[in-house]
């Protein structure tokens, strides 16, 4: 129960922060860029799953042209939907930003399992052992799987298996430093750019 308070609070005080001394001037600037190359709202929403495997709508900067495909596939390398500004939002892992409203919410944590889509956890929950494990705990905006190189597009099944042997192990090794060195190694990766970003 100590946990959970300590998670909550440092939650809060990183998304305040986030919200107060970024996104306040970042959003004016994201908007104009993906308002010049295409047509639709700043905003992306997505029904994800979360606590006990309850949906939510997850919020991201929009990436990609308005396509009916955007609920369903996933974005993959040279995706053609993915417009030119998305692309670098991508990369920098920037279209993630719009999450911390989620956490100030309560529907998300700074650090957790990464939330999936009904569709693609109903599958995986078939071929992957333990994989309702992840739902124990709040999803978060990183994780240990995606600072250990498993993030983005799953293209074989030990992608999603390894991502999920790792987000039980945080879940069972959860501490507040490991948090920290998950946000720092995180943050390192938005400088030096992700292979698997896109």
């Amino acid at each position: 129960m100590k946990n959970f308070y300590t998670k909550r609070i440092f939650d809060i005080i990183f998304s305040v922060g986030v919200i107060i001394f970024i996104l306040s001037w970042l959003i004016p600037i994201i908007w104009i860029l993906v308002k010049l190359e295409s047509k639709g709202p700043l905003i992306f929403k997505q029904y994800r799953e979360g606590l006990n495997g309850k949906e939510f709508i997850c919020y991201k900067f929009r990436s990609m042209k308005i396509n009916k495909d955007a609920d369903k596939i996933h974005a993959s390398k040279n995706d053609t939907r993915v417009t030119k500004v998305g692309a670098l939002l991508r990369k920098t892992s920037l279209d993630e930003l719009p999450q911390f409203f989620n956490v100030l919410k309560g529907d998300m944590s700074v650090v957790g399992p990464r939330p999936h889509i009904e569709s693609l956890s109903s599958e995986y929950q078939k071929s992957v052992e333990d994989y309702m494990k992840r739902h124990i705990i709040k999803p978060g905006i990183t994780g240990l799987a995606q600072v250990s190189g498993y993030r983005g597009e799953i293209k074989k099944s030990a992608d999603i298996k390894n991502r999920v042997r790792l987000d039980i192990f945080y879940i069972e090794n959860w501490s507040f430093l490991l948090d920290i060195k998950i946000i720092i190694k995180t943050v390192l990766n938005v400088f030096k750019g992700e292979e698997n970003a896109y």
